[in-house]
């Protein structure tokens, strides 16, 4: 069980690891090793999201869902499969995390009499010295 807040745990069932060569520097390491991990978890057929949550999450975080509905983290950091497992892991938790959060509404505040005040002094400088940019008027 992957635990992604207090009231909710996601099944290691509902979650694939593939493993591919990386890219990069490395050398022969790179060349002979899978040590890129990337994590796919679909968001559409999960059991343990709500539809609500699933809701929320297609609109917060689309741009990083395909067409058939996939989240997919690829991590190749490390030079470690073990450690971009977790490195993966430990994204896949926050994204979730940060996209079911709920979004605080902005409290309305009045602009300060003083900061009126700077714009309107910075404006009428700035007016003063086009003015005296200007050819004299005879």
């Amino acid at each position: 069980m992957i635990t992604i807040t207090p009231a909710l745990s996601i099944p290691d069932s509902e979650i694939i690891f593939i493993a591919s060569r990386s890219s990069g520097p490395g050398g022969q390491h790179v060349n002979k090793t899978s040590s890129r991990v990337t994590l796919i978890f679909n968001l559409e057929e999960s059991a343990s999201l709500s539809d609500h949550q699933k809701r929320i999450l297609l609109l917060r975080i689309s741009n990083k869902i395909n067409s058939k509905g996939e989240l997919q983290i690829s991590c190749e950091e490390h030079r470690s499969q073990f450690r971009n497992k977790e490195e993966a892991l430990e994204r896949f938790k926050s994204l979730l995390a940060d996209g079911l959060k709920p979004i605080k509404q902005r409290r309305k505040t009045k602009v300060p009499n003083s900061t009126k005040r700077k714009r309107m002094d910075n404006k009428n400088k700035r007016a003063t010295t086009k003015k005296q940019r200007s050819k004299p008027d005879y």
